[in-house]
């Protein structure tokens, strides 16, 4: 399969799912600017989430015609009680009151992932205008994590100048993974690369070391995880510890890592810590000229997606469309 990448082929596959997308932050102007653009190209079925009045008020300001887009309103929506009621179902045992889920579920947040829970919608994004820690504690409160996966970690897909996709994990949930949890983000990063790309993962997991060229505790951390991370999936190509040039740099790969599957080729990149993964995304993306699409939530149970602060529109519809690529994935 070719290596070149085009996010319309992803538009393209997301308009042939017909998926209901929940945008909470939907008195936003971005948030109504991307579900504007959505559903004229048919691309999701978007519900902005918010009190109606004012959705339509700062549409018209913005010069957005909503068509049939459907508003949703928390507080007025019939639905509220039995979404707080599943709430005080999962949370119960945590000390959650049925009086404190009601409360919940009237923040958008919470009744974005609570319709997704309930089948009302088939993915959820966020966080335009909620931090991220927010947009996470929602997501894992209502939806929970997938029964394959061990923790809720992110990634952004990178698509370089020349067309080439990346995957970069985790770039926005986890500071500090163990190596048990670093093994968990490269294989859910591995799964996420192929079903949004198409294409085969090669996984490395990144270090200031090539397999063994450095000695250090953090090094040890990241062969630990290589490790782990094989053991668990020996159908994958895996490798690992490698500094970036050995990973991507076919000459380098070849030299510092002869005989390796991965290096010199990878795809899939797997960084030792939430500063590493942060960095490299945005040097990739600033500096490299790379589009940048995420970050992505990986390992709920159902989809639901963060954002950016400083997202735009078109970041939001990025977004909306990969989950509900995802969404098509958890039909299968």
């Amino acid at each position: 399969m070719a290596d070149r990448f085009s996010f319309s082929d992803l538009h393209d596959r997301a308009r042939a799912l017909k998926t209901r997308i929940a945008l909470p932050e939907g008195e936003d102007p971005r948030t109504i600017r991307a579900a504007a653009w959505l559903a004229e190209h048919g691309v999701v079925r978007p519900i902005l989430i918010g009190a109606e009045a004012t959705v339509r008020r700062v549409a018209d300001q913005e010069g957005v015609a909503l068509g049939s887009i459907a508003i949703v309103d928390p507080a007025t929506s019939e639905r509220r009680q039995a979404y707080a009621q599943a709430l005080f179902n999962k949370r119960k045992h945590k000390g959650l009151t049925y009086e404190g889920a009601l409360e919940l579920s009237g923040d958008v947040l919470y009744f974005g992932d609570l319709m997704v829970d309930a089948g009302d919608a088939d993915g959820c994004v966020a966080g335009a205008a909620h931090p991220s820690p927010d947009v996470v504690r929602a997501a894992i409160h209502v939806l929970g994590v997938a029964e394959d996966s061990d923790l809720v970690s992110s990634f952004f897909l990178m698509v370089l100048p020349d067309g080439r996709p990346l995957t970069y994990a985790d770039c926005g949930v986890n500071p500090a993974p163990t190596p048990d949890q670093l093994a968990s983000i490269g294989i859910d990063a591995a799964k996420n690369h192929r079903f949004l790309t198409e294409q085969e993962p090669k996984v490395a997991f990144l270090s200031f070391s090539t397999k063994g060229s450095a000695d250090h505790p953090a090094v040890d951390a990241v062969r630990t995880a290589t490790e782990t991370a094989q053991a668990r999936r020996p159908d994958l190509a895996i490798d690992g510890e490698f500094q970036f040039d050995a990973a991507f740099v076919p000459s380098v790969g070849a030299r510092k890592a002869p005989g390796s599957a991965v290096a010199g080729g990878a795809n899939v990149f797997v960084f030792p810590d939430l500063g590493a993964g942060n960095i490299g995304y945005k040097i990739t993306q600033r500096v490299g000229g790379a589009e940048a699409y995420g970050p992505v939530l990986q390992g709920l149970r159902l989809p639901a997606n963060d954002l950016s602060r400083g997202a735009d529109w078109e970041d939001i519809a990025n977004v909306a469309t990969i989950t509900a690529i995802q969404a098509g994935a958890v039909r299968q």
